[in-house]
């Protein structure tokens, strides 16, 4: 435990007038993300600064049922990132799956499905895209629902 408050001393949180008027009007809209919101109960409650509370990581911990650990990771992103990456969540790009279609890919499968469809058929469905795209339905229809 004795590690856990050495680490507060490390990452002091100071927010200027205009940071906390900005996490107070967050907080009071209510309309974001739960971790954007906690996020930002956690700053303020560690605010050290002359406005803020200046709470220990178990105060703040135990008053938002949250962890020790989460607490003092948004000390440390705050102090190592700035306020704004605090309140952004980190999306990694290796993370996310390689586009399928990519602009021409998307202009093809367009013009195919405007073009006349195959004999023996009245119009194009997803399946016979499908087949001739190797994706799934879902992904072709999502890409020809896409507005322009």
């Amino acid at each position: 435990m004795a590690a856990k408050e050495i680490a507060v001393k490390k990452y002091v949180v100071k927010l200027s007038a205009e940071e906390r008027e900005r996490l107070n009007a967050l907080i009071q809209s209510g309309k974001h993300p739960a971790r954007k919101l906690t996020r930002a109960r956690i700053l303020l409650k560690a605010d050290a600064g002359e406005a803020g509370e200046g709470w220990s990581d178990s105060q703040i911990a135990a008053a938002l049922d949250t962890g020790l650990v989460t607490v003092a990771r948004v000390r440390q992103q705050l102090v190592e990132e700035g306020f704004e990456a605090v309140l952004t969540p980190k999306r990694s790009p290796a993370s996310a799956r390689p586009r399928i279609f990519d602009g021409a890919g998307e202009a093809k499968l367009t013009a195919l499905a405007c073009s006349e469809p195959p004999k023996g058929r009245a119009r194009w469905t997803l399946r016979l895209l499908e087949y001739i795209g190797r994706v799934s339905d879902n992904t072709i229809g999502r890409t020809l629902k896409k507005p322009p």
